[in-house]
């Protein structure tokens, strides 16, 4: 059996670079078990579109722009909304700490921006019919890494939810609240402040994590105690 004979994978491209999002759609899109859905500089649009045009495989960047979420939060999202999807990512954020986090938050498989693209190649397949995709040098940084039991605590506390570094003290607390089974109303009294102020935190920090409501923030917050 070949590839062309094979149902085409398809891929959703998410990279804030236009350069790179056109050429790896055209690359992708010559291979012939291939089928490139769409190409996107936001998570936002991505998300839009994925909700009326499904795909296999969302390959996405790491790093998106300063206006978008962090990589982390993206795949815990992706995860979350799109769960029939794998995720790959490619960057340039090649490190094996960076590596383990995405991988611990859902991914199925990381390529270096500076590997080869019969690498992406590979691994698209790879994911897509299952497999978990990583170079094998990485794979034994990963496991190196993780054999420090320092840095392995260092990782597990990066994954927690109330304790993301972009999230202010307050919305680390009404966060914490919310995951207790607290409303807006209850976390207002709790704290002595306006409901209309606790809201506004819990929506910013629902925007921080790439969340639109409290189902999905217990999805995430579930994934993350079964890892």
């Amino acid at each position: 059996m070949t590839w062309a004979a094979t149902k085409a994978i398809r891929i959703a491209l998410l990279d804030d670079h236009a350069v790179v999002r056109h050429g790896l759609a055209t690359r992708l899109t010559e291979e012939s078990d291939f089928q490139v859905v769409g190409a996107f500089a936001t998570s936002k649009d991505m998300m839009a579109a994925l909700r009326a045009l499904p795909a296999d495989i969302l390959l996405i960047d790491y790093s998106l722009g300063a206006s978008d979420i962090d990589g982390l939060n993206l795949i815990r999202a992706l995860k979350v909304r799109f769960p029939d999807s794998k995720i790959l990512v490619s960057s340039s954020h090649y490190n094996p700490a960076t590596v383990a986090l995405a991988m611990r938050a859902g991914a199925r498989g990381f390529v270096g921006k500076g590997q080869e693209l019969s690498e992406l190649i590979a691994a698209v397949r790879s994911v897509a019919v299952g497999r978990v995709h990583l170079n094998p040098l990485m794979a034994a940084e990963i496991s190196s890494m993780l054999s420090n039991s320092n840095q392995e605590e260092e990782s597990a506390a990066s994954d927690s939810l109330t304790d993301n570094t972009e999230l202010s003290p307050r919305e680390r607390e009404v966060l914490r609240c919310c995951l207790e089974g607290m409303s807006v109303t209850q976390i207002a009294e709790k704290f002595a402040r306006s409901v209309k102020t606790i809201s506004g935190q819990k929506q910013s920090a629902f925007r921080k994590l790439g969340v639109r409501n409290d189902n999905e923030l217990f999805k995430i917050q579930h994934q993350l105690q079964d890892i």
